[in-house]
């Protein structure tokens, strides 16, 4: 960039806003496992939509390339950055309003999400996406990826959270669309473009969520089953008696709760016997009339009697609760006990769940003998996170040479089965290869018309998801 470029977006921020010290960088250049490091000239954190729109203005006259970045907590590099500057978000952090009437919360997007949850839990209310990084993501690196977590099968996506949105276009205008209206059809629905483009096509800076009742009972259960033609027969068990109460539905299967339970201190097995496949289940009710632990203790006792499960515990504690999700939460850090891991962020429909894990334990096992295979994952929406962690006697070079010829065998399958092979973590620079392979013409020129009409100069996020 130029330095009279350099200069004038530095006047803009001021000295607060600019990263000059080598050591402060690191964590805007480098993506947060180490997989990448990007370059650029500078790294700027705004303070408000307008500051956002000077520099976005100042970048499109001379053709700078811009990185947005949140949290950088993704897992598919869109976060990195090529040259140019980095736009960070960080500071502009505030929640601006929650309305209880409306139940909907407006806020900036470099909010934390876990500051949105509590926000909202002061007004007696949920926002109820909840991510393994809630601790340090931030809501509009949740919104350009269209995140989704562990209360989908119930809430939905980010997409389904979200009632409006404040975005800076690539040319530095600010389109205001923070309409809190549930009806609203006047044409296009313009927040949709920019959910999940990953700061392809402008840049978010304000959004207003919706946000829910907050449950007054709870009831949570580890569940042990022998197949997982059996555990989607559990899933539809609970959504034909539970109905809306059913908020989550996550499945594990058995090297995946062995190394959660074996390698993270204080996480404790709940059975005396080790069972093939296990799921979490929780209900939860706003209605304080509505027997939720009888409702799960007879679907749950129908279920044993009929052979569809081999056993279960249910809470009786927040304790036990916890220690539960602490189980299906520590399954990634666990895997770093085990050497490598291929990791796959796939989705299939839930009918064919059983045929997808089947079909790929088979394929990866001929590819590599005694590879080990972690899967669990959003059963009840269909997405698993299929990992592949190295065989015991197999050096971590030689098995990482399998990368490619893994995750292909893997999308392929997942083609066949009418699914996803990217389910909730996004394009970035992972996967641009898999949505030209996996994508008709069609849709990945209409995605490039789009980009080209609202970015003809190429200067969001470029080399990302096109």
């Amino acid at each position: 960039m130029t330095n009279s470029a350099y200069q004038e977006i530095r006047n803009i921020v001021g000295p607060k806003g600019v990263v000059e010290k080598k050591l402060n960088q690191e964590k805007y250049l480098t993506e947060w496992r180490g997989y990448w490091r990007g370059s650029c000239d500078l790294i700027v954190r705004p303070n408000s939509v307008h500051d956002v729109s000077s520099i976005v203005k100042i970048c499109n006259n001379q053709s700078i390339p811009i990185t947005p970045q949140a949290g950088n907590t993704g897992l598919v590099g869109g976060g990195v950055p090529s040259g140019g500057i980095v736009l960070s978000l960080d500071r502009m952090d505030k929640i601006l309003n929650v309305n209880a009437s409306n139940s909907t919360l407006t806020c900036e997007s470099g909010t934390i999400l876990k500051n949105v949850q509590a926000a909202a839990d002061s007004a007696d209310r949920i926002f109820p996406l909840s991510l393994a990084s809630e601790e340090s993501c931030l809501i509009g690196g949740n919104l350009a990826t269209n995140a989704g977590g562990v209360h989908v099968v119930r809430y939905g996506n980010m997409r389904d959270l979200v009632v409006g949105l404040e975005v800076v276009l690539p040319n530095g205008k600010i389109w205001n669309g923070l309409r809190s209206l549930k009806k609203d059809n006047t044409g296009y629905d313009l927040k949709h473009l920019f959910i999940g483009s990953e700061g392809t096509l402008g840049i978010i800076t304000r959004c207003i969520l919706k946000l829910f009742p907050k449950p007054q009972q709870i009831s949570t259960a580890f569940v042990a089953a022998k197949s997982i033609e059996k555990i989607i027969k559990l899933f539809l068990k609970f959504s034909k008696f539970a109905g809306e109460t059913l908020s989550v539905f996550e499945y594990m299967n058995s090297f995946s709760v062995e190394i959660a339970t074996n390698s993270i201190k204080g996480n404790r097995y709940p059975f005396s016997d080790f069972y093939p496949n296990f799921v979490l289940v929780e209900l939860t009710s706003s209605n304080q009339n509505n027997e939720l632990a009888l409702t799960m203790e007879s679907i749950l006792s129908d279920a044993i009697a009929d052979g569809t499960i081999l056993n279960a515990v249910l809470a009786k504690s927040i304790e036990q609760r916890s220690n539960f999700w602490r189980i299906r939460e520590t399954i990634p850090e666990a895997q770093n006990f085990k050497g490598a891991s291929i990791k796959n962020d796939i989705s299939v429909p839930i009918s064919n769940v059983q045929k997808f894990i089947e079909e790929a334990d088979k394929a990866t096992s001929q590819i590599v003998p005694n590879i080990r295979h972690i899967s669990f994952g959003h059963i009840g929406d269909g997405n698993i996170h299929y990992n592949l962690s190295q065989p015991k006697n197999m050096e971590k070079s030689a098995y990482l040479e399998n990368r490619n010829v893994l995750v292909e065998t893997i999308n392929d399958i997942v083609q066949k089965l009418e699914g996803s092979f990217s389910a909730e973590h996004g394009i970035g620079l992972l996967k641009k290869n898999e949505l030209t392979r996996y994508r008709s013409n069609e849709e990945v020129e209409l995605m490039k018309m789009l980009k080209r009409m609202l970015d003809p100069r190429k200067i969001m996020n470029p080399g990302k998801l096109l």
